[in-house]
């Protein structure tokens, strides 16, 4: 059964508030769930471990944080420091410290954040992505592939194509790293130049882009006969809003069908997801569970009352393999419901939920603190959701703007 805890009061937690250690109960609405699966492209630890405290959060029942011994830690650092033939950069030796420790942990979703690399974060976040060069880019058989050119920007100027293999960045070997840190070399001040190298088809091919503002939208729509399309592209503090504008915008030319697009969503917030998904599900019906491992945490969260605008209206969710995260709650919860036809690919399966911690100086720790689970109780963490009726759409078809996805969800 879970424990009750009350709310942190603690001045250092983050916007994304979730209740202080060691007894965490992490509101749904307040947390984020994102993969690293798409970005919109526009790093002698002190640890004093208190032992009073420790035994008084064991005598009341909560959860501790066990007690490490760090000299084996501080032994390495003075060896280092005797040994190296250098100037020894010491911040830089704490946060990659700190960094491995949380590496440690073993979870790809947990990881600790510098300042500068946080206030990245909460930014591309807000789709705030600052100047880049078009491009959405995730990964596919282990390689990182751009997923999309977006229109009237660099990369599909020059000729950058989904597909493309990301290779180098002005010469750099970068097809080793993560997609965070892909993006990362890509993204750089306006009007500055990067040389980036793909390869296609086995060969490579090098284009000199300039770095342009990227208007990156989080909620936009479109119509085709009787049919509104409106596309989700992350779940932001404003989706919520805008996705309603939208329903009811389509609501107001009588449309017939409602066709929304969650392709390449990669995720953000959980109360984003819990106001699109109130757009269909009625109040009190549950849209997902949340277990800690620990057993600490459950709750359950449910439908806005009176907002589910568009239960009557016929419903097609697109979605592929970079449909993430709170994009599969909303595809969980409508499809468990029966509330709309799910077309496309497999969705990625990120069944886990991160709290974000501010830490001293602007640092920011992002750590798994719990499952979540869809109406019917499953969690698809690793398996994803499957289509109702499944249909592929190949990087050719991408680069030639076919789509064959969007063409069956029409005719249904």
């Amino acid at each position: 059964m879970a424990k009750t805890a009350k709310e942190s009061t603690n001045p250092t937690r983050s916007l994304y508030d979730a209740p202080a250690k060691p007894e965490r109960k992490v509101n749904l609405t307040t947390t984020i769930i994102t993969a690293a699966v798409t970005l919109a492209i526009g790093i002698l630890i002190g640890i004093n471990f208190d032992a009073i405290s420790n035994k008084v959060n064991t005598a009341l029942g909560q959860k501790t944080a066990d007690t490490v011994d760090f000299s084996p830690l501080e032994d390495l650092y003075r060896e280092l420091a005797t040994d190296f033939d250098g100037k020894l950069d010491k911040t830089k030796i704490i946060e990659e410290a700190k960094r491995g420790l949380v590496n440690g942990a073993g979870d790809k979703y947990t990881y600790y954040m510098t300042a500068t690399e946080a206030d990245e974060f909460n930014k591309e976040l807000e789709g705030d992505v600052g100047a880049g060069i078009g491009v959405e880019i995730g990964e596919r058989d282990g390689l990182v592939k751009v997923l999309r050119t977006t229109p009237d920007n660099p990369a599909r100027k020059a000729g950058v194509l989904a597909g493309d293999i990301i290779y180098k960045a002005d010469d750099e070997d970068i097809s080793t790293l993560s997609v965070e840190d892909v993006a990362k070399k890509l993204r750089g001040k306006e009007g500055t130049k990067v040389k980036l190298t793909v390869i296609r088809n086995k060969e490579e091919k090098t284009f000199e882009l300039t770095r342009e503002t990227i208007n990156n939208v989080s909620v936009y729509s479109d119509y085709k006969g009787d049919a509104a399309i409106i596309t989700i592209t992350r779940f932001d503090s404003d989706t919520g809003k805008l996705a309603r504008e939208k329903a009811q915008e389509a609501l107001d030319r009588k449309v017939k069908k409602v066709i929304i697009d969650l392709r390449n969503n990669g995720g953000g917030y959980v109360s984003a997801a819990q106001e699109v998904a109130s757009l269909w599900v009625n109040s009190g019906k549950l849209i997902v569970e949340q277990k800690s491992q620990s057993g600490l945490y459950s709750e359950k969260i449910y439908a806005k009352g009176g907002s589910a605008i568009l239960k009557d209206t016929k419903t097609i969710l697109l979605v592929n393999g970079s449909t993430a995260s709170a994009s599969e709650i909303v595809a969980g919860a409508l499809k468990d419901y029966g509330l709309a036809t799910l077309v496309g690919e497999k969705t990625y399966g990120k069944g886990s939920v991160q709290a974000l911690d501010k830490l001293k100086g602007g640092e920011m720790l992002r750590v798994t603190v719990a499952k979540w689970y869809t109406p019917k109780d499953k969690n698809i963490d690793g398996e994803g959701i499957k289509p109702d009726k499944e249909v592929e759409r190949t990087f050719e078809q991408i680069n030639k703007e076919v789509d064959p996805q969007l063409d069956a969800a029409l005719r249904e």
